[in-house]
């Protein structure tokens, strides 16, 4: 027997697969279809491990239901516009369309290389003018339907690199790259009309089966559903100042109102106030996200007026202007309770403003609030006036009412979720087909000029947009007018790309973005995989475009994606010098006596194992492992241990395992020839085998992948202790088969060994003999008053006098009773015989 040389074997049938096109999905196939996906990567340099872990999920699923005799629509693509490709421009001089094209050839061969069952003759690439200018085609789709719209919105603006910010730019109130503290401003951006299906989104979540739970928690909170009251407050100036609150059961525990820095009242206070302008100013430095806005300092300014309270004439509140209250949500005033609300209590701690409880935490019922934060639980109204001894429901109902009635207030339900602003003031993105005349105002750009490309001749080496500085690009005739006009130099959010990604795939005719009879044989993805950080807004945008599209009638279908599964993120441990610097694994030496860097020879600090990050140096890259163990080994240890929806911890004794569970495969695989196999039954391997396929096939459809090795390691285990026979060579054809869509390299060199016809990857799965499932013998405990004696083997069924008499006749029970005559015997039958003596 030769040694099984997973290099030559991994070139060899990944190669086979290739020319023979074996995993190009037919659309015209009259199989039942499979689509099968896992989130495409943006191509940033080199795969690593939780790529590898991902892809190797999807591709056994992908495979299994290949060989259950479905066709399988398993593609890969590139998320390949975005801000990273602009910082390897500024910072190596290269244009960010090649440096992103070198990286997907550089990822596409690594991912070659593990031979995964991906249909190739699909690739997309987010960044090519085929892919993007369907992308324009979409949103004019969606503009002349009243989808799109155009209003001035707050962003985040470095002022030194002259650029919008995404939020994950911004650090500490200043530019990631500048070092310039940022400003908050207002921009004339592109919105699409997410909000139009904030219900549907809503509701549609309760039908999503197969997503997980924690999923579906955030998708509802972040389109976040409430009902609540909108009122105004009487202002000492004599104005109105509306208000919208989730709390309106708290209204007793008011003690400021605060008003957005670029609120109407507070813009008109700025005018010949120095003051107030300077703080408006400051409040321009933040970030504009609600969760920015949690975290920053809280600042406010007292302006002076006060606000009367609805139930209290005599009651004063003062009004601030404060940096944690934007006018993009709700009316662009609060009111705080600081009793109850955590911002609002860091507030008015900040300016000694009263805090008073009015929702009684157990027995703590005294207006006096002394505890270190804000009680946001459920309780009892007290310190409320008519309120008190309400429960929260019940209260805001009354206030509501009270509301109502008196003619200063109204219940509404409002929504969390905003709609998607998706402007970008970049230029490696897909450019919006928006074009703006002095004359005719906004106009969209012809369908015939699509697509729009983006110019290869821009430069980075000054701040900003490289679209706006283009000496060219930029200037075109109105086609409404034919006179001169610009177009839009802001392009589309990178979320757009990615938000229909899926149908493309499903469907790619040359004169339009997708079939839709074609694209509905595929749609919905029956199983989406990928991280549980792209839970919300991934998610959620993709739920919108279905949606959108069906509305506009260019797609019967509501939700894109009808699985979901949220693996679980490769970790390692993480080292480091003494002097501080990370160490990546390959620059450290580890034995019994500790952990030197190899370098210096100077000890090192072992850390915590934690997700794998290049800035912590703690990834591992396949390739080298591919070459020292082959793919095989790779993918078996990316689906063993752990559960795959957990996290695994990558280890040099888990991939020397998996590489010695391959060898034992390759020497069980080679003990069948034909003067070897015996003659003759193995009745206990032959239910072993037939369990082993049911339960590997239910588990791989469950994703429980870890399952499915645990029974695959017993079966191996039972195969090479059985003896020869009949029963021990067929178990190892099977195994083949079982084993293919998780170590399919192997699988396929033992299948062509063996002299078969065609592909294993496209046998079928091997067929259950439903008699093997069956227990013909099980188990049964006996006691003796109550107390466990002995454990009896008995054919399933056996009727109760023959188990009582095979009970009795047991040495263990008979020593148990000592002579003594059962007072009774209960059998409850093929579990328990219990004798009381």
């Amino acid at each position: 027997m030769s040694r099984f040389n997973p290099l030559k074997a991994d070139a060899a049938w990944q190669k086979v697969w290739e020319e023979n096109r074996t995993f190009a999905a037919r659309d015209d196939s009259s199989k039942p279809k499979s689509y099968v996906l896992e989130m495409f990567p943006y191509p940033s340099g080199r795969i690593h491990m939780g790529h590898v872990r991902n892809y190797t999920m999807g591709d056994v699923l992908a495979r299994f239901r290949r060989m259950k005799g479905m066709e399988v629509l398993h593609p890969m693509g590139w998320d390949a516009f975005g801000m990273p490709a602009e910082n390897a421009a500024m910072e190596k001089k290269v244009h960010p369309g090649s440096w992103t094209r070198a990286n997907i050839a550089t990822m596409k061969a690594q991912l070659k290389r593990l031979g995964f069952a991906l249909d190739w003759t699909r690739e997309v690439a987010t960044c090519e003018p085929e892919y993007y200018g369907h992308e324009q085609a979409i949103f004019l789709d969606f503009f002349e339907n009243g989808l799109v719209y155009r209003k001035e919105s707050a962003v985040n603006w470095d002022p030194v690199d002259m650029t919008v910010l995404a939020n994950e730019q911004v650090i500490d109130g200043r530019g990631w790259r500048s070092g310039a503290l940022v400003e908050r401003r207002k921009l004339s951006q592109w919105f699409l009309k997410i909000t139009e299906f904030a219900d549907d989104l809503l509701t549609g979540v309760q039908g999503l089966e197969h997503w997980p739970d924690k999923v579906k928690l955030m998708q509802e909170n972040w389109i976040g559903k409430s009902e609540g009251l909108e009122f105004h407050w009487t202002l000492s100036d004599g104005e109105q100042l509306t208000v919208y609150t989730t709390r309106p059961d708290t209204i007793f525990g008011a003690s400021f109102v605060a008003i957005a820095a670029d609120h109407p009242i507070a813009q008109k206070l700025a005018e010949g106030n120095p003051d107030v302008q300077a703080f408006i100013e400051r409040c321009k430095q933040g970030g504009t996200t609600a969760a920015e806005l949690e975290t920053q300092e809280k600042l406010g300014y007292d302006t002076g007026i006060t606000a009367t309270h609805p139930f209290d004439s005599t009651w004063q509140i003062p009004v601030y202007i404060a940096n944690f209250v934007l006018m993009d949500y709700g009316t662009g005033a609060v009111f705080g309770v600081p009793a109850h609300d955590q911002r609002d209590f860091e507030f008015a701690t900040k300016y000694k403003l009263p805090i008073r409880r009015v929702v009684s935490e157990g027995d703590k019922t005294e207006a006096a609030f002394h505890d270190t934060e804000a009680y946001t639980g459920p309780g009892t109204l007290v310190n409320s006036h008519f309120l008190d001894g309400m429960d929260v429901a019940d209260a805001k109902r009354a206030v509501i009412q009270r509301a109502e009635d008196g003619g200063w207030g109204k219940g509404q339900t409002v929504w969390r979720l905003r709609d998607w602003g998706v402007s970008r003031q970049r230029y490696w993105g897909t450019p919006i087909p928006i074009i703006h005349c002095e004359s005719c105002g906004v106009v969209p750009a012809p369908r015939e000029s699509l697509p729009i490309v983006l110019p290869e001749d821009v430069s980075f080496d000054i701040p900003g947009n490289p679209l706006d500085r283009h000496p060219t690009w930029k200037h075109v005739d109105c086609p409404k007018c034919g006179a001169p006009a610009r177009r839009e130099t802001d392009t589309l959010d990178t979320f757009v790309d990615s938000s229909w990604y899926f149908i493309r795939f499903a469907s790619q005719p040359k004169d339009k973005p997708f079939d839709k009879a074609v694209a509905e044989q595929w749609l919905p993805v029956g199983q989406y995989i990928g991280g549980v950080e792209h839970a919300i807004l991934h998610l959620l945008y993709a739920r919108f475009f279905t949606r959108a599209l069906r509305h506009i009638g260019k797609l019967d279908v509501a939700e894109p994606f009808a699985g979901l599964f949220t693996q679980g993120m490769v970790t390692h441990e993480t080292y480091k010098s003494l002097d501080g610097r990370w160490l990546s694994p390959q620059e450290i030496r580890k034995d019994s006596a500790g952990a030197v860097e190899l370098a210096s020879g100077e000890p090192i600090e072992i850390g915590r194992i934690e997700k794998m990050s290049k800035s912590k140096k703690n990834t591992v890259d396949p390739e080298p492992i591919v070459d020292q163990y082959g793919a095989d080994a790779v993918r078996w240890f990316m689906l063993s241990d752990s559960p795959p929806e957990r996290d695994l911890e990558w280890s040099e004794n888990g991939i020397e395992g998996a590489w010695r569970f391959v060898n034992r495969l390759w020497r069980l695989f080679h003990s069948v020839t034909e003067d070897e196999a015996g003659t003759g039954e193995d009745k206990d391997l032959d239910k072993r085998l037939h369990r082993t396929i049911a339960g590997v096939a239910e588990d791989v459809e469950a994703l429980t992948f870890n399952k499915s090795v645990a029974k695959l390691y017993e079966l191996v285990g039972a195969i090479e202790k059985a003896q020869p026979s009949a029963s021990r060579t067929q178990a190892i054809r099977a195994l083949a088969r079982i084993v293919a869509p998780m170590v399919p390299h192997i699988a396929e060199q033992a299948w062509a060994d063996w002299g078969n016809p065609g592909l294993i990857a496209d046998a079928e799965w091997p067929v259950v003999d439903p008699a093997l499932l069956v227990d013909d013998e099980v188990t049964i405990a006996v006691q003796v008053n109550g107390k466990l004696r002995d454990t009896l083997l008995m054919p399933k069924g056996a009727a109760k006098d023959v188990t009582e008499a095979a009970a009795l006749a047991s040495e263990k029970i008979v020593r148990a009773l000592e002579g003594k005559q059962p007072k009774k015997v209960i059998v409850v039958p093929d579990r328990l015989v219990n004798i009381v003596a």
